[in-house]
């Protein structure tokens, strides 16, 4: 049975039509890609052939032998992209009409001269040479003096033994008669087609997607040699399953950051393409979206319940044990404890909380998830409210980093998603082998015990000891807690004026100064303003049986020692000049014994390397829980 193959069907896709759906054959296919598979094939109509890139959601069409070498396919979804003044086909979606047969017709290679006139290469070495003279005449030349110069060039070659026959010239597309009279039709007038997220690709031109936004990340600013900028990505989600992230910086947040909203769906288009940055993406696309001046973000005013709300990748926790260390995961358990929140401060001197929490599954294995930041006040009072309650809810972790510190954990990054007991077919099964027994199986942790026996976290340690062990000369810091009383604070510097703007998740906090006209001014955001914030920033000597030391304290341990906020204290001191009461606050933290959490690590002020020892948390001294603690020890050194 004849195979009959769609006319001109190269030329009309070249020309724009996306509509006509051709039977084209397959002449080659090749593998190319390194990050991910694509697959470039050769299509022919008979007459012309074209290179073309597949979808990658089409890939196991070619794996599965479905379509190979001399299949004639039908094209079902396509556009034609110029790459590199080259058309490129993408093929979004197809039919395979025959599995093989036969190469049919004798088709030729479109090229394009630099003016995009279209010419034809006939597989013989002397057409082609032959052709090549005459584009490049036909480049500079009317119809008719291309015409005659063809015939010039066959005049001279008419002696040649070998038969030379005229090039065959390929007939430009030309649409259909009804369109003739309404004039030339602008390229990109045309609503962009909408595409699934998979499909994205560098070689398109003109796209468009319709996706839900399943996480908005913070506004973040930063600072490089090309000065400051400001920049937030938000995750698309499709009908497809597919998902990529959108990127946003300076002029172009402005536009969007509050036009996008969790949860809702847009019409995206207009946008460039460029290579994820795969230590900051986790999301299963070799490509991101960056949207500029010229891009469009509509949003879709009717819900389209085709697109889901959230996609997980669940590992169960048992399998985290061998997962790779910074790996982003998705993780549903059980909470079954949750530690209070604590105060830390990161290596660039900004204070930010933390929260350690137990997760359980059915695969008999526990981890520890670590909340930072807003996460433990957020979600984080609220999973403690519920444990403090009696309840063991159900939590999803989407986007947790794979932490290998002293055991297998997770924590929470910028693009974490927490979900507390979620009506899903997951959740459900879980809570029910929970509730029907599975509360009472104990797990085996791939995590750290969060009180280690014996280690330097928690075991006590007195102020004569942090000396002579020479805490905090390792690479790392040394965490111990002593107690002792406060003996001495100094008074003249014991807080300092702090930026209130917010960057991103976190306040700014740099010490701000007064301007020519008495404002407060930050010379890290560039601004000013009327009121700025005091933060403590405390000296202070403590001391116990076996000697005394300083330490340095901060926001919240300042809090816990003073009872009330530094701006409070600057006030009475400096604007009320009340210094009794000043003087009475002081009074009542010296001698009065605490819990020092401390931190302590060497580092430089100049040429010296010294110790510092600074409080992250300050507790007043219990002291029915200090006697069971003490008894307890008693009862340990009698054992040994």
């Amino acid at each position: 049975m004849p195979v009959n193959l769609t006319a001109n069907a190269i030329s009309a896709i070249n020309a724009g039509d996306v509509n006509s759906k051709p039977v084209v054959q397959v002449l080659d296919i090749k593998l190319i890609g390194t990050t991910q598979e694509r697959f470039r094939l050769t299509l022919s109509d008979s007459e012309s052939t074209q290179q073309a890139m597949l979808a990658t959601q089409l890939n196991d069409r070619v794996k599965t032998g479905r379509v190979r070498k001399t299949s004639v396919i039908q094209l079902i979804e396509y556009i034609c992209s110029t790459v590199q003044n080259r058309k490129i086909i993408v093929v979004l979606n197809m039919e395979t009409i025959i599995p093989e047969c036969e190469i049919i017709g004798n088709p030729k290679v479109i090229v394009e001269s630099n003016l995009g006139a279209q010419k034809t290469i006939s597989n013989g070495a002397s057409g082609s040479a032959n052709l090549g003279n005459n584009g490049n005449l036909s480049a500079q030349r009317s119809g008719q003096a291309n015409f005659a110069n063809i015939k010039n060039l066959s005049a001279q070659n008419s002696g040649n033994s070998m038969q030379n026959y005229p090039p065959a010239i390929q007939p430009a597309y030309q649409p259909p008669p009804n369109y003739k009279s309404h004039g030339a039709i602008m390229k990109n007038e045309a609503p962009a087609r909408i595409i699934p997220i998979a499909a994205l690709n560098p070689y398109q031109g003109r796209w468009a997607i319709k996706a839900r936004v399943t996480a908005k990340g913070d506004l973040r600013r930063y600072n490089n040699s090309r000065g400051d900028g400001k920049v937030f990505s938000f995750d698309l989600l499709d009908s497809d399953g597919g998902e990529i992230r959108v990127t946003c910086f300076n002029a172009v947040v402005d536009r969007f950051y509050d036009k996008i909203e969790a949860g809702k769906m847009y019409m995206i288009s207009k946008g460039s393409l460029k290579p994820a940055q795969k230590n900051f993406n986790h999301l299963k696309n070799e490509w991101e979206i960056f949207l500029e001046t010229t891009s469009t973000v509509d949003l879709c005013p009717d819900e389209d319940a085709s697109i889901p709300r959230q996609q997980f990748s669940f590992r169960p926790i048992c399998e985290i044990e061998s997962a790779e260390n910074n790996s982003i995961i998705d993780v549903i358990g059980i909470v079954t404890a949750v530690n209070p929140s604590v105060p830390i401060l990161r290596k660039n001197g900004m204070e930010t909380q933390r929260r350690i929490l137990n997760l359980k599954d059915q695969s008999g294995r526990s981890i520890e998830l670590t909340l930072w930041g807003d996460f433990c006040n957020r979600e984080g009072q609220n999973l403690q409210e519920l444990a403090e309650a009696g309840f063991s809810p159900v939590l999803v972790v989407k986007a947790a980093k794979v932490s290998d510190f002293t055991g297998k954990s997770i924590g929470t990054i910028s693009s974490t998603q927490l979900f507390i007991n979620p009506d899903s077919a997951e959740a459900q099964t879980l809570r029910e082998w929970f509730d029907q027994g599975g509360k009472d199986i104990a797990s085996q942790s791939i995590s750290r015990d969060n009180r280690p026996v014996g280690s330097k976290n928690e075991t006590r340690r007195t102020v004569f000891q942090i000396k002579d062990e020479g805490l905090g000369r390792s690479e790392k810091p040394d965490w111990v807690t002593v107690k002792a009383n406060i003996t001495f604070i100094k008074t003249d510097t014991f807080c300092y004026t702090a930026c209130p703007l917010m960057i991103g998740d976190r306040q700014c906090n740099k010490k701000v100064t007064r301007s020519v006209n008495s404002r407060w001014q930050c010379d890290r955001c560039n601004q000013e303003f009327e009121e700025c914030d005091y933060r403590y920033l405390l000296q202070a000597q403590i001391q116990d049986h076996t000697g005394l030391t300083w330490v340095t304290t901060f926001q919240e341990s300042g809090e816990e020692i003073f009872g009330c906020p530094a701006k409070e204290l600057y006030m009475l001191k400096y604007a009320e000049a009340d210094d009794t009461r000043f003087s009475e606050i002081i009074r009542n933290c010296l001698f009065t014994q605490y819990l020092f959490r401390l931190k302590i690590k060497e580092e430089f002020y100049g040429d010296e390397q010294r110790v510092k020892i600074t409080v992250v948390k300050a507790e007043k001294v219990n002291h029915s829980a200090e006697s069971r603690y003490l008894i307890d020890l008693i009862s340990k050194f009698r054992l040994s």
